[in-house]
């Protein structure tokens, strides 16, 4: 994958049920409801790379031990959210599975149960 990785990661976070863009502070986010699940920030990825934090509270580890991710500021570490910057050969299974974990973590059950069926 090359430049497309981002798009592809933003695709998939839109394509679960019920999730939207917002731009709060200028920003993009994926929301479920009122939630938060992914912060895409502010510009688009013109290396390749894939940008973009995510609520891991089972990867969390495992995330961290990357060398493209970080801890997210604003003391949303403490939710165990964790900052990406995944370059262009990244497996993008890997992103989306972050992707769906943060949302699982934030949905309402019954949207669980559709994604689920």
């Amino acid at each position: 994958m090359t430049a497309s990785l981002q798009a592809h990661v933003r695709a998939f976070a839109f394509a679960l049920p019920e999730a939207w863009e917002d731009h709060p502070w200028g920003e993009s986010v994926a929301k479920v409801g009122k939630k938060v699940f992914v912060f895409f920030g502010a510009d688009e990825s013109l290396d390749g790379t894939a940008n973009f934090s995510a609520k891991l509270p089972t990867s969390y580890e495992e995330a961290m031990a990357l060398p493209f991710t970080e801890t997210t500021g604003y003391g949303l570490d403490r939710g165990r959210w964790v900052t990406v910057h995944a370059p262009a050969d990244t497996p993008s299974d890997m992103l989306t599975a972050w992707i769906e974990e943060s949302y699982r973590a934030v949905a309402p059950k019954a949207l669980l149960r559709t994604l689920d069926g």
